[in-house]
């Protein structure tokens, strides 16, 4: 018999609805039948692409014996961490304070009020190699609470302290400088693996905020440091087994240090803030390459993720059939099954197939061991040629391949995460002149403030149909910095208006005039206690992110309140970027935009006109994350006002604070004035 879960709209709640285990969804329901049976809580969160959610699930939810020890001891509430990152946020918290670690799935064992008193992570279904077993686990928490409360008051209560978010305050007569952006090049300069690339060892992950950070710096000081290490990183992620060589897409991180076998579940956020570190790197550097990773990523998402009506699905599955990885991994039967005999010998040369194989079974996660061009020297191949066969090598291996098991699809629409991949398509659309891209941005946006906004409030997760959760701050967030992207991409005035909107909403919301903005807003669910994220983690944190919409709308609309809410933000946090770069890397774009010269680009004209064209090119073909762009339809855009065509043809404008300087049609003048 399905348990309470069945109903609910998260694909990861309802994976769990057959479990003999009685869940229940996070809600006050469950809270008061803790209450009235004096029993315990076990909360259980973790998300649908999950590897180790499915083998703890497989392992102790589904066990009928276990199931029953767990019902009998507790109430068990199940929580999809990206539908409710604010729980996810409060007891991550509590279990890193406790354990020193955290991850999912996450347990953690409560009492009737809520508050933590034991959690951890993964546990197996019997005690083995030095580890409690997930049975003896919940034998001793349920102890704990009926022999042990004055102790479980007191962690409780010490946790709810630990908990509690600091306040943001600046340091007394700290200054925001340029200094502090480049000491944070500097450290990640000496963080990254000058090997293998990225931070640290294994496990690697992509740490997208802080590689763009890196080319920012190199793009506004000249220094070539950061962007050769951040190219680095760059070159060996693309070449390696994080990213799907067939299919395109990065997978969410390297169990390895050397980015060979990654962990494969395929998050939207990831690809996203993945495209346009790309994009820019192209923009830097003029290598094709990075220009080409940036497409095949987008067209990935567009082909694997889009939804009818324009949102984008959540992640896809680390697991299919056969078991995790199995549709991604070849050997070399399976290419020369697929492919003539020659064209597999050369796939398995440039993909690094061989018979032993990398991963489970003998088989081999597809990287490029070797640069293109040294295969082309090596093989005698003409590097145009080579190209051209890898492209229909690859067509045919993702022909192949889609007649494999698929891993699953979280069809589940995030705002946040949507938002990130509608600025990624709006940016590169405007830059690569790709309509297509900015229509799927459109769509998206259309999609977001139709479905997933109810009585003016923006909504947090939409599934067949139905929309729940109100949003949390990088909700509104990254939608509101998103849709300034989009205008900059279309000159359509709606998008603009909208992201106002939210800014002003997220203003009044989320953040407190003393405290600063918080994860949550005023009128949201009480928790144990109110959080706020500080440091960007796989997504930026939403107050970076609030401080980079803000900054923005600032330049656009030159209202002091907008920057001046932003700095609230910046100031406090401007020493962590400099010490702690790989943890602030979000907020180091924001500290940028606070700390240099921003300027203001007004473009005049019909927005169907060349002449409008050719000044757009010339702002989009050189990358600067300081310029800000307003053109197209005038309503209600201050930058625009007052500035118009000059003797009837398209106008541009670069201004330092609305002050500008002679405005001129055409775009050589225009790109004078910008490399000025």
């Amino acid at each position: 018999m399905p348990n309470r879960l069945a109903a609910e709209s998260s694909p990861y709640l309802r994976q769990h609805a057959a479990n003999p285990v009685e869940w229940w969804p996070w809600g006050a329901e469950a809270w008061e039948e803790a209450r009235r049976l004096d029993r315990p809580v076990l909360l259980s969160v973790g998300y649908s692409a999950c590897h180790w959610c499915h083998v703890m699930a497989h392992e102790s939810f589904e066990n009928a014996e276990i199931a029953a020890l767990q019902n009998e001891l507790f109430v068990s509430i199940k929580v999809d961490r990206e539908e409710r990152p604010d729980v996810d946020s409060v007891y991550m918290g509590a279990v890193q304070a406790m354990t020193g670690q955290g991850g999912w799935p996450m347990t953690v064992f409560c009492t009737p009020g809520g508050v933590p008193f034991f959690g951890g992570t993964y546990f197996p279904p019997e005690d083995r190699l030095g580890m409690r077993g997930y049975p003896t686990i919940l034998r001793a928490a349920a102890d704990a609470y009926r022999t042990k409360r004055e102790a479980v008051d007191r962690t409780g209560a010490q946790l709810r302290e630990a908990l509690t978010p600091p306040r943001l305050r600046a340091a007394d007569g700290a200054e925001l400088t340029p200094a502090h952006l480049d000491a944070a090049a500097a450290r990640l300069v000496e963080q990254t693996d000058r090997r293998w690339g990225g931070f640290g060892g294994a496990p690697k992950f992509p740490h997208a905020a802080a590689l763009d950070a890196m080319l920012r710096h190199t793009r506004a000081t000249g220094a070539p440091a950061a962007a050769e290490a951040a190219m680095l990183t760059l070159d060996r992620m693309a070449r390696g087994g994080v990213y799907d060589q067939v299919g395109g897409g990065f997978h969410r991180y390297s169990v390895d240090a050397q980015w060979a076998v990654p962990h494969f579940e395929k998050m939207l956020y990831d690809n996203a803030q993945l495209a346009p570190v790309y994009l820019h790197a192209w923009q830097l550097s003029g290598e094709a390459r990075w220009r080409d990773v940036c497409v095949d990523v987008l067209d990935h998402i567009a082909r694997e993720m889009r939804l009818e009506g324009g949102g984008l699905a959540s992640t896809l599955d680390a697991d299919s059939e056969g078991g995790e990885g199995a549709f991604y991994a070849w050997t070399p039967e399976q290419l020369r099954a697929t492919l003539a005999d020659e064209d597999a010998a050369l796939a398995s040369r440039v993909f690094g197939v061989v018979g032993a194989g990398n991963f489970e079974h003998g088989s081999t996660v597809l990287s490029l061991p070797y640069p293109l061009p040294q295969v082309s020297t090596a093989t005698g191949i003409p590097p145009a040629e080579l190209r051209a066969r890898l492209d229909g090598i690859r067509a045919r291996m993702l022909d192949a391949r889609a007649r494999r098991p698929p891993p699953g699809r979280d069809d589940k629409v995030i705002s946040s995460w949507n938002a990130l991949a509608l600025a990624a398509f709006a940016e590169a659309g405007g830059v690569l002149v790709r309509d297509d891209y900015v229509q799927i941005a459109r769509s998206c946006a259309g999609f977001l403030l139709t479905h997933m906004r109810r009585d003016g409030v923006l909504l947090r997760s939409w599934l067949d149909g139905a929309a729940k959760v109100r949003g949390f701050l990088e909700d509104s967030a990254f939608l509101c910095d998103a849709l300034l992207t989009l205008h900059a991409a279309t000159g359509e005035a709606r998008w603009f208006g909208e992201a106002r909107t939210l800014a002003d909403d997220m203003l009044g919301r989320f953040r407190d005039p003393v405290e600063g903005f918080y994860d949550t807003a005023v009128d949201g669910e009480p928790l144990l206690v109110r959080p706020r994220t500080l440091d960007d983690n796989a997504v930026p944190a939403g107050q970076s992110m609030a401080a980079v919409a803000l900054l923005r709308l600032a330049a656009l609309t030159g209202e002091d309140g907008y920057r001046a809410a932003a700095l609230g933000v910046v100031a406090p946090l401007a020493s962590a970027v400099a010490r702690t770069p790989l943890a602030f890397g979000n907020l180091a774009w924001a500290l940028e935009l606070a700390v240099r010269e921003i300027r203001e680009v007004a473009i005049a004209g019909p927005r169907d006109d060349v002449g409008t064209s050719a000044l757009l090119e010339v702002v989009r073909g050189r990358w600067d994350p300081t310029v800000v762009l307003a053109w197209g339809e005038p309503d209600g855009i201050p930058l625009l006002h007052e500035r118009p065509a000059m003797d009837g043809r398209p106008t541009a404008y670069v201004c330092r604070g609305f002050v500008c300087d002679r405005p001129v049609g055409d775009p050589q003048a225009l790109r004078a004035q910008l490399k000025s």
